[in-house]
Formats: C-alpha cells, structure tokens, sequence
C-alpha cells in the first residue's frame, strides 16, 4: 500500500499536486506554515494509489510516496 508524505515546512503552497492528483486527495491546508504560506496535505491518504503524479508536479522536492 503506497504511503503519501508531504512534508508542509518545504512546501511552499503552489497547488501543482492538488490540481494533477486524479483522486482529488490532496488540499490546501488552513493553517499557514512557518513560511507564512498555506501548504498541501493529503486528506485521505488511504484512497492514494501511489499514481507519482502530485510527485512529478511538485516544484519543491515536497511529496514523497513510499511502500509500506
């Protein structure tokens, strides 16, 4: 089963992931991080298919998808 990380304090709140993920799992947060931006989390990661896509759009190294 694929494993979503995104780590919120390198993310720095584009919206690439959340507009190519196929599933619609991941938004924007409602709190702001240490940079003062609005970063991306998964809401479900359970449903997450270990597709790569919100990996590839990602400009800031920020998700990463792993086999547990």
């Amino acid at each position: 089963m694929p494993r979503i990380s995104i780590n919120q304090s390198r993310c720095k709140g584009c919206g690439l992931c959340v507009e190519v993920c196929p599933k619609h799992l991941i938004s924007v947060d409602r709190g702001m991080n240490k940079k003062g931006v609005y970063p991306s989390f998964c809401s479900r990661p359970e449903d997450c298919t270990g597709c790569l896509l919100c990996v590839t759009a990602c400009p800031d190294v920020a998700i990463t998808i792993s086999e547990d």
